[in-house]
C-alpha cells in the first residue's frame, strides 16, 4: 500500500506522545503502517525543528508500505508545505543513477567494468584521456580514478554556474597533469570522474546520456519527474534552495556536461519508487540489480581515502554507492548523499531488510545535514529491526 501525506509543524503536539524507543523486528517481520507513520512524523518533526532549513521531506519504505511526509515550506515564507510530488535537485544522488547506468551497460554487453575510459570518449577529450590509459570505467564509478574532485576551470556567472564545466576543460587537465594516485589504489571523491563516466556510457549506448537514462531507468519505472530538464509543470512544484544565510538561491540551468555527477531533478515519490525497484529481488532487471548492489572497492588496503565519509564511514564502494558494513547496531546498507544549489539530500537502503529511507532539506546547513543523515540512518536501523 502507498501512503502519501503532508504533515504540518503542528504535528509535534501529537508526536510528543509517541514513545521514541527502537522497534526490534525479526528479518521479514511486517511493521504496522501506522507505526511507520508515527516514526516518520516524530523523526521528521524533530529533524526539521533542530535545523534552520525552510522545509524538509522525509520518506521511507518497509515492505509494501511507502510513507512520505513534508514539513515547513518549499521556499521561505511561501506557506506551501512540501510533499511527495515536490520537485528538488538531488545533487550527487545523480551519481548512483550513473552507477546503475553502468550496470545496465555491462548487463547488455556494451562495456566491461575493466574497459579503459579513453576509447569511449570523443577527441580531443579521448586523446587527452589516453595519456592515462589505466583509468577504467569501474575506477570512475568508485571514485578511484585518481582524478580531482572538480576540474579546474574558468569562473562561471552566478546565473549559470556550471557553464565552464566542459569537455575542453576536462581535456586540458588530463593533457597536462599527473593523476593524484594510481587508479584503483585510492578513493577520492570526484565529480570530474562521474561526468567522464556518463560521457563514456553515452558513446557505448549510441545515444545521448539523458535519452539512455530515460530508456533504461526513468521511463520503465514511470519516474516521470526525474529528469535533467524540468517541465513547466515540474517548475511550479519546485523546492527552492537557500544559502547558509537563508537567502533563496536562483534556479540555474544544469548544462549538458554534469549528467553523471549531479544534474538530476526528482521527487520523493519518484526516488522511493526507484528504491522499490532496488528492493525487488524477483522483478525485471535482476542481473542489473545484482551488479549494482555489489561491492567493488574495499577500503582495506587503499593508499588514500578522501572525502568519502561525510554521511557515515565508507567501508567499501559500489557503483557510486557508499557501502557500510553490518555491525551489532546496524544492518549492511548502501547510501549516497547529494547537495546542489541550496538543496541537501540523502538516500539509503538495506536490501536484506526490504527497507529504504530518503530525506531532503532546502538550505545549505552542514551541521543540520549531519543531523538529517543520522536521523535517516536511525530510521533505517529501526525499520531493519535494530
Amino acid at each position: 500500500m502507498s501512503l502519501i501525506r503532508m504533515i504540518p509543524i503542528t504535528v509535534i503536539a501529537a508526536c510528543a506522545t509517541v514513545a521514541a524507543v527502537p522497534l526490534r523486528a525479526d528479518t521479514g517481520q511486517t511493521i504496522p503502517e501506522a507505526m511507520i507513520e508515527e516514526m516518520i512524523s516524530l523523526s521528521g518533526t524533530i529533524t526539521y525543528l533542530e535545523g534552520d532549513a525552510p522545509g524538509l521531506i522525509l520518506g521511507a519504505i518497509k515492505g509494501d508500505t511507502v510513507v512520505v511526509e513534508g514539513f515547513g515550506e518549499t521556499a521561505r515564507g511561501n506557506g506551501i508545505t512540501p510533499d511527495g510530488d515536490t520537485v528538488f535537485r538531488i545533487g550527487s544522488i545523480t551519481k548512483v543513477f550513473a552507477g546503475e547506468m553502468l550496470a545496465h551497460a555491462v548487463a547488455r554487453g556494451e562495456v566491461a567494468f575493466t574497459d579503459p575510459v579513453a576509447p569511449l570518449l570523443a577527441d580531443p577529450l579521448g586523446a587527452a584521456a589516453a595519456q592515462h590509459p589505466d583509468i577504467r570505467l569501474i575506477d570512475l564509478a568508485t571514485h578511484s580514478g585518481g582524478l580531482p574532485r572538480e576540474v579546474p576551470r574558468a569562473e562561471s556567472p552566478d546565473s549559470d554556474p556550471f557553464r565552464t564545466i566542459t569537455p575542453d576543460a576536462f581535456a586540458d587537465w588530463l593533457q597536462g597533469n599527473a593523476l593524484q594516485f594510481a587508479p584503483g589504489r585510492g578513493s577520492a571523491y570526484s565529480n570530474f570522474g562521474f561526468d567522464l563516466l556518463s560521457a563514456a556510457l553515452s558513446t557505448a549506448g549510441g545515444a545521448s546520456y539523458p535519452d539512455l537514462l530515460a530508456d533504461r531507468i526513468t521511463r520503465p519505472l514511470a519516474l516521470n519527474d526525474t529528469t535533467f530538464t524540468p517541465t513547466a509543470g515540474m517548475a511550479e512544484r519546485q523546492m527552492i534552495g537557500h544559502a547558509p544565510d537563508g537567502e533563496a538561491l536562483p534556479i540555474v540551468p544544469t548544462g549538458a556536461v554534469i549528467t553523471g555527477s549531479g544534474g538530476l531533478y526528482s521527487t520523493a515519490n519518484d526516488l522511493l519508487r526507484w528504491m522499490r525497484w532496488h528492493l525487488d529481488e524477483t522483478g525485471p532487471d535482476a542481473q542489473v540489480r545484482l551488479l549494482d548492489h555489489a561491492v567493488y572497492l574495499p577500503r582495506d588496503g587503499l593508499e588514500t581515502v578522501v572525502s568519502m565519509d561525510e554521511s557515515g564511514r565508507m567501508d567499501a564502494m559500489g557503483l557510486g554507492w557508499v557501502a557500510m558494513n553490518a555491525t551489532a547496531e546496524s544492518p549492511f546498507y548502501l547510501q549516497k548523499s547529494g547537495a546542489l544549489q541550496g538543496q541537501m539530500s540523502y538516500i539509503a537502503f538495506a536490501p536484506q531488510y526490504d527497507a529504504a529511507v530518503l530525506i531532503t532539506m532546502n538550505q545549505y546547513d552542514f551541521g543540520a545535514a549531519a543531523g538529517m543523515t543520522e536521523a535517516a540512518n536511525a530510521l533505517l536501523r529501526t525499520l531493519s529491526g535494530y
